[in-house]
């Protein structure tokens, strides 16, 4: 296939009508005849011209692309969340492109450099740390909004969507409680990282005293993590007889080892995950996973930056925090192994 380069003055002279008339036929349709419309559009297909609709928003100073920065791109909680995001965005006209930091806070910053250079309308981020980000805040003075996604925020120049991850920890550790665990463990890290920090807070709060906590911190939240770490727990003398996972990978990772070792989940290891993505449910044991609404976090996001990006004279920074609720399936109850 080839590709012309024919411009709005070919198009213009080919339907014999002038460049404004053409401009109009693409930007105002509804002013210009019928007639005219369908020898302009006729003009358009035969010569191949695609007009430069990204230096067209650029003049206007706006454009019609969000952008999502996550932690992972292969985490399927972040996957669930541009997918809400994206059904916001298609409302809006809008295209959404996807950077993955990496939990790189260098890679993080160089995505926000190129995003606010292509003038993006906004950016939805989950932020490699919650600590004050000059590049972040200068985007924001430069008029790019932000809206914060699984981060809470004190900040008021911002909206953020969030899910309260201490009561999540809570509701795991309160969960295998009362499955008459005394020994239990959480699995997850770095601990620099705020949900994963919460998390295992709630966690602790939930124990009652004569309850034993292990914690075995992971460097990401990878199946590969979840491994190494219930790999570490199994060669315990003294091993715990419950783990609460940072997120599900991980969960799902420490799954696999027990079932290597022919460590009966739940019998002899109860796991419970975090995320509740689409893999908890089928794995071979069935995941308990504290579920966290994913595509709506993402929509509710994109709904809060096309409202502070719309033409409304005034926008209202809000900080939604959602509540997370506990599903328990085979691998953490027992009797229903």
């Amino acid at each position: 296939m080839v590709r012309t380069t024919s411009g709005i003055k070919e198009v213009a002279r080919r339907a014999g009508v002038s460049i404004g008339t053409v401009s109009n036929v693409l930007n105002r349709p509804d002013i210009v005849s019928v007639d005219t419309r369908q020898r302009v559009m006729a003009a358009i297909r035969q010569l191949g011209y695609v007009r430069n609709d990204s230096a067209r928003q650029l003049r206007a100073g706006t454009s019609r692309q969000i952008a999502v920065v996550v932690l992972d791109v292969a985490n399927p909680f972040f996957t669930d969340v541009t997918r809400g995001a994206e059904q916001v965005a298609e409302q809006y006209g809008c295209s959404v492109v996807v950077c993955n930091s990496g939990e790189d806070a260098g890679r993080e910053t160089r995505h926000l450099e190129l995003l606010e250079e292509q003038r993006v309308r906004g950016v939805l981020i989950t932020p490699v740390d919650d600590s004050p980000d000059s590049r972040m805040e200068g985007m924001i003075r430069r008029g790019t909004p932000v809206v914060l996604v699984d981060r809470g925020s004190g900040w008021p120049n911002r909206c953020s969507v969030a899910v309260d991850d201490v009561l999540g920890g809570r509701l795991a550790g309160t969960h295998l409680v009362e499955q008459g665990h005394r020994h239990v463990a959480f699995v997850g890290g770095p601990e620099s990282t705020p949900q994963v920090r919460d998390r295992l807070g709630g966690m602790r709060a939930a124990l009652p005293r004569g309850v034993k906590l292990t914690a075995v911190a992971t460097p990401n939240l990878t199946v590969e993590a979840g491994r190494v770490a219930a790999a570490d727990l199994a060669e315990l003398t003294q091993r715990p007889t419950a783990m609460f996972c940072a997120n599900d990978l991980v969960a799902l990772g420490a799954l696999q080892e027990m079932t290597r070792r022919a460590i009966r989940v739940p019998d002899e290891m109860a796991i419970v995950g975090y995320d509740d993505i689409e893999f908890a449910a089928a794995a071979a044991v069935p995941l308990s996973s504290v579920r966290q609404p994913r595509a709506h976090l993402g929509r509710t996001a994109a709904e809060m930056l096309m409202e502070e990006t719309g033409e409304a004279s005034s926008h209202e920074h809000r900080h939604v925090l959602f509540q997370p609720e506990l599903i328990v399936r085979a691998s953490s109850e027992r009797g229903r192994s």
